[in-house]
């Protein structure tokens, strides 16, 4: 089902059971089994890449692909890959105001909060869960069952099965260590 002022652009395969919301663009991608995608969602479009002295666009000629069961909130934007593909596994959930960049995998039931931002090339990990308004860089692994706690920044590599929190991100436990520690000095 593809609802009213949908634009679906070039390169595009859709599987059965999809619902795509009104007001959504989709280009240069394929997408997997009983998705739903919300309104304003844009997908396939070119990323954010250029020459850092002269400003000469870096053209984007990959795609992206979305695996089965995965639902995507409104105005979530998901840029395509520089050469290859953004890919997107089975059964993720993205929720509203998501960027996730050129070249991002995001691993098997992974949730993601809404106003989370993804750097390009960034690689996740299977069931992981991302707060709300993370920032993660780019050019980073994180692990298999890794939880981000919301508004953190992830600045490096995760190892599998952490919790982190705080910019820069680190494991939680230590997180609320040093928050303890600074209301203390406080009073």
């Amino acid at each position: 089902i593809i609802g009213n002022h949908c634009v679906i652009g070039p390169n595009v395969i859709i599987d059965k059971n999809t619902h795509i919301l009104p007001n959504t663009t989709i280009s240069n991608t394929i997408i997997g089994e009983t998705c739903l995608i919300q309104s304003g969602t844009v997908i396939g479009d070119r990323g954010f890449g250029f020459t850092s002295n002269e400003k000469i666009e870096i053209r984007h000629i990959g795609n992206v692909i979305i695996g089965n069961n995965v639902q995507i909130g409104s105005n979530t934007t998901i840029d395509r890959a520089a050469l290859d593909s953004t890919i997107i596994e089975d059964n993720v959930r993205i929720d509203n105001l998501v960027q996730v960049a050129h070249n991002v995998i995001i691993g098997k039931n992974t949730i993601i909060a809404a106003q989370c931002g993804i750097a390009g090339s960034t690689k996740i990990g299977k069931n992981c869960k991302i707060g709300g308004q993370v920032g993660i860089n780019g050019h980073i692994k994180i692990g298999d069952n890794v939880v981000i706690a919301a508004k953190s920044g992830v600045t490096k590599n995760i190892s599998a099965n952490s919790t982190i929190a705080g910019f820069p991100a680190i494991d939680i436990k230590l997180w609320k260590k040093i928050k303890i520690k600074q209301r203390r000095n406080l009073k």
